[in-house]
């Protein structure tokens, strides 16, 4: 069961990352929350290069039924950021419903039209250092219901647009969201002690640059 939304920063799982600046926020131990301005957040990513050698989506196992309840991971997702929430009929079949799709300000009507979109692509975190991780780990991360910044229902075409780039190359088509995205991207980073490379790093300091310093809540995930 997805756990629900509360507010624009939530988390639980485990992966803590060494701070590497003097705007280090204080250890958290995995599964111990941590709040820090994102600003913050930011300086404490590790800044690395990127390598996507031997990376196959098939490398993170999803959708899973984690909990056994007859509905698997994009389930989960769609019942819990339904605006109108959809009929759910034998094996976790659902129709109807409507959805708000944040990344191109839409409303979408019924499940067919929306995609659940990893806010940092598997391939980006593959990139980012989930190549060294054991299966489990990915999986968890593929599946991560412990967060709800981790994964959100969007249109089918804002996702495919996006497809598995980070905000160097490509930013919600509505303006209003880009500061939460942003602020959330470095959230889910921090969460599973992923790196940002140079360019990542520069896009992520502009856009926030005109953005308020908001607290962010992170709970490392491994």
């Amino acid at each position: 069961m997805r756990i629900p939304r509360t507010a624009a920063a939530a988390a639980v799982l485990a992966a803590l990352l060494a701070p590497t600046t003097a705007h280090a926020a204080p250890a958290a131990a995995p599964g111990e929350s941590v709040t820090l301005p994102v600003r913050d957040a930011l300086a404490q990513l590790v800044v690395s290069g990127e390598d996507r050698t031997g990376y196959e989506r098939t490398a993170f196992r999803h959708w899973v039924d984690a909990d056994r309840d007859g509905c698997n991971t994009r389930a989960e997702v769609l019942k819990a950021e339904a605006i109108i929430a959809p009929e759910q009929s034998l094996g976790c079949k659902l129709s109807g419903g409507q959805w708000y799709s944040p990344y191109d300000d839409r409303y979408i009507n019924g499940p067919s039209g929306l995609d659940i979109d990893h806010l940092v692509p598997l391939a980006e975190a593959w990139d980012s250092g989930a190549s060294t991780w054991s299966a489990k780990e990915r999986q968890a991360y593929a599946n991560d219901l412990g967060d709800e910044r981790a994964l959100i229902a969007v249109s089918a075409a804002s996702n495919r647009s996006k497809a598995d780039q980070d905000p160097t190359t490509w930013l919600p088509p509505a303006a209003g969201y880009r500061c939460q995205y942003v602020t959330d991207w470095v959230a889910d980073k921090l969460r599973w002690g992923l790196s940002i490379d140079t360019y990542e790093q520069g896009a992520l300091t502009e856009v926030l640059g005109n953005c308020p310093d908001v607290p962010v809540t992170v709970t490392p995930a491994r």
